[in-house]
């Protein structure tokens, strides 16, 4: 199996990325992280899990060893292959992924395009006991409730549930809710 490669970017399909490793392309279904990585040109490493099926063999690449993780901790949920595994490694950074698994926050996959309800329940029934709650800082579990209110209040005000989350990302985690939305919407402004 191909778990690594170092190469130089050589350019980019609509599949993904072609990295050039030694004069062979290989063709990288990559994460957007791994993406910004080989805009910056330059010699890339990158993460990789090699999917092998009867009809063909696909490179998945990631810019780290806990992108990659997670996306096999994905392949291991009924019903999720690899282009909805990478869809959701995709969608956010992983520790926001297993807060979400931690909290049964099902509505965090369901913001990502492809993913419905069953399958966005599915994945935190499935990765709850997987990835245990010590996977995820005791801290942000106690800070979620907040997060929670604030991302809501936020999905009032017409944002997505994905927009929603990436305006919280950078607000401090121990404010109250509403001081939270009130510094999210005035970044956003």
């Amino acid at each position: 199996m191909i778990a690594r490669l170092r190469g130089v970017p050589a350019g980019r399909t609509p599949d993904g990325l072609i990295l050039d490793v030694n004069g062979v392309g290989y063709l990288v279904h990559a994460t957007p992280s791994a993406l910004r990585r080989a805009d910056r040109g330059g010699e890339l490493t990158v993460e990789t899990y090699m999917h092998v099926r009867e009809d063909a063999l696909q490179l998945y690449g990631f810019a780290d060893l806990e992108e990659r993780e997670l996306f096999e901790q994905l392949l291991s949920v009924s019903g999720v292959g690899p282009k909805v595994a990478l869809a959701i490694v995709s969608g956010s950074p992983p520790a926001a992924l297993r807060r979400a698994i931690a909290l049964d926050d099902t509505a965090r996959f369901e913001a990502i395009p492809g993913i419905g309800k069953k399958t966005a329940q599915r994945v935190v029934l499935e990765l709850k006991g997987k990835l245990g709650s010590d996977s995820v800082a005791p801290a942000a579990i106690g800070a979620a409730p907040a997060h929670l209110v604030a991302r809501e209040a936020l999905v009032e005000l017409g944002y997505s549930v994905l927009e929603a989350e990436h305006a919280l990302a950078d607000v401090d985690p121990s404010l109250p809710p509403e001081e939270r939305v009130r510094l999210a919407l005035k970044a956003a402004a």
